[in-house]
């Protein structure tokens, strides 16, 4: 795994996998730049590695064992209670790919979601006008072939 140098002020980070098991540590060194509250947009392909890159993240807040963190495509929400520099974290993952509409996106809940000790990861968000408006930020996950992947993280100011 490597990363480039952080451009626009720290806010933008990218960075490369070669594997799963490097994205999974990628997502640990991740959370450490994510603080409570946020709301990220999980963006790329299907079988990018969004999830896998959640695992990271929930084994860094100590919310989950990486085995434990499954895609909520079905169930559309996963909640999970972690902390950082001992702080309580909520880590809500998310996956909007199957709601059609703004309505039914409406029934999550959302806006609850959104407490203070909340770190919120959407996968699909990028599909919603309302979810695009209260991001804080995204993570964009490209292929390069094979199990390489090109990981771009934004943070908004």
């Amino acid at each position: 795994m490597s990363n480039a140098a952080p451009a626009v002020e720290g806010r933008i980070h990218e960075f490369r996998t070669a594997s799963g098991a490097d994205t999974i540590q990628l997502g640990r060194k991740l959370a450490r730049l994510l603080h409570p509250p946020q709301l990220l947009i999980l963006q790329g392909d299907l079988g990018t590695g969004k999830t896998t890159l959640v695992k990271g993240i929930a084994q860094a807040l100590d919310a989950a064992d990486p085995d434990e963190v499954t895609s909520p495509t079905f169930t559309l929400l996963h909640e999970y209670d972690g902390s950082l520099d001992g702080q309580s974290v909520k880590l809500f993952h998310l996956d909007v790919y199957r709601l059609e509409g703004e309505r039914q996106l409406e029934t999550l809940g959302l806006d609850d979601l959104l407490t203070p000790d909340a770190l919120v990861l959407v996968e699909w968000g990028e599909k919603f006008k309302s979810i695009r408006k209260k991001a804080t930020g995204e993570i964009v996950i490209a292929s390069e072939g094979g199990d390489a992947r090109r990981i771009t993280v934004t943070l908004k100011s």
